[in-house]
């Protein structure tokens, strides 16, 4: 009871859209969960969705929480990019943002209040930069006034604004420890320091900024992996298992730690650090058995991997294994060739058999032994009615070739007169000799 009341309270701060919405919505700012009824993580996100709906009312945001069913308002949803379910989006006048971060309530509160917030923030005081530096791990900040800079910068944080912070400064706000080397200027503050954009050596702004917007070293996940292959950088990942306290699985973490840490002007725009617990996920991606404590280097954009070829003792082996794989001595693994495809394909469709059979045996058998019984029924069959047709045929022919000779010979009425005609020709001596003989052959 107290569960159907949460829910039924939490549903009435989420609105059912219908056909009206695209005409009504223009005025509000929108977030808008697109579901299918018969979807599976749309029913496990329902409860989520309402206890959005619950929070930002409570906090009095200007953000409306609705949910469609993009399968009764297909049109609609397809206008609006839908292409899966469930699909978040904050609809903002004529732009559309995807979420595309976990489906928790306060990552989707944290996006739906950072999107539906001014596209730059001002940080007038320095009270108010430290204040948002203690709250973001990661800002992005402009300073310096009008200028082409400034413009680019407005174009991709109306982009990227789905993934983190704007913010824009004056000069005098910025922390005493800050040396700029002209203005305006694009800076990254991050990892207890800060990185100033260099069109020169950074490339185009979007770009830079989008390899930027991950600390330094971080807990990897599936999802963050998958984040991070939108960088274009290489990932340097120590496989351990967190509740392991033995000294080989700290000791690879802090490796790690160390070479994100004091090698970060060498390595940071090349290379992303962190450590991923357990090596379920790592064995899936690289189809292959990793032991655990280990480190790999992963290249997201084309799926290739890099295991060291010897024992990782040190910071100093771990720097020397980067700049293997930087300088092309390093042997990389894996990739996205036929080959590697193909055995994808093999791969994923054996590890779904045994998750099934490992889950539930009766459904497994039940859903490839069914199969596997009719088709051996099927094929049994074609290969017993092919023997029966030979042995018909056989005798089919066998009864041909009798009535073929019955029909050269005669009947056996027709042959005994002939015989006895032939025998009344001969004389008796020769019946008698011709008698003699047969007995012989008898």
């Amino acid at each position: 009871a107290v569960v159907a009341h949460v829910v039924a309270s939490g549903a009435g701060f989420v609105e059912d859209l219908d056909e009206s919405f695209k005409e009504n919505r223009k005025d509000d700012i929108w977030l808008v969960d697109f579901y299918a009824p018969w979807c599976g993580h749309c029913k496990k996100l329902e409860p989520v969705w309402n206890e959005v709906g619950i929070e930002m009312r409570n906090m009095g945001s200007p953000v409306k929480v609705g949910k469609m069913d993009a399968t009764s308002f297909s049109s609609i949803a397809s206008e609006f990019g839908v292409r899966g379910y469930p699909t978040i989006k904050l609809l903002k006048g004529d732009l559309a943002y995807n979420y595309r971060g976990p489906r928790t309530k306060d990552d989707i509160i944290e996006f739906a209040n950072r999107v539906a917030g001014p596209l730059i923030r001002p940080l007038p005081s320095q009270h108010m930069f430290e204040h948002v530096q203690k709250r973001h791990r990661v800002l992005f900040v402009y300073v310096g006034g009008e200028s082409p800079l400034k413009e680019k910068y407005i174009e991709v944080a109306s982009e990227l604004i789905v993934y983190t912070y704007f913010f824009s400064a004056s000069e005098d706000v910025l922390p005493e420890y800050v040396i700029l080397p002209e203005l305006p200027a694009v800076m990254v503050f991050k990892d207890g320091t800060y990185f100033v954009y260099d069109e020169y050596e950074d490339g185009d702004l979007s770009s830079w900024i989008n390899r930027e917007r991950f600390q330094g070293y971080l807990h990897v996940d599936g999802f963050t992996l998958y984040e991070l292959g939108d960088t274009g950088k290489l990932v340097a990942i120590a496989v351990i298992d967190d509740k392991n306290s033995s000294v080989e699985h700290t000791r690879l973490k802090s490796i790690i730690q160390e070479v994100a840490r004091d090698y970060r002007d060498h390595f940071h725009r090349d290379f992303q650090f962190g450590h991923m617990d357990g090596n379920d996920y790592i064995n899936s991606l690289l189809m292959d058995d990793l032991t655990i404590p280990t480190i790999v280097v992963l290249n997201t954009s084309n799926q290739q991997y890099f295991l060291p070829d010897r024992y990782i003792e040190s910071t100093e082996d771990m720097v020397q294994f980067i700049n293997n794989i930087l300088d092309g001595t390093a042997e990389a693994q894996g990739g996205d060739g036929l080959l590697q495809r193909i055995k994808r394909i093999i791969y994923d469709a054996k590890s779904t058999i045994v998750s099934v059979f490992k889950s539930s045996p009766l459904l497994g058998c039940f859903l490839f032994g069914l199969p596997l019984g009719v088709i051996s029924i099927m094929c049994y069959g074609i290969c017993t009615a092919d023997t029966e047709g030979e042995v018909f045929e056989h005798e089919g022919a066998k009864k041909g070739s009798g009535d073929r000779e019955l029909t050269d010979e005669g009947s056996e009425e027709e042959q005994e007169e002939e015989k006895n005609g032939k025998y009344t020709e001969l004389s008796d001596g020769e019946l008698k000799q011709k008698d003699i003989m047969e007995k012989k052959k008898d």
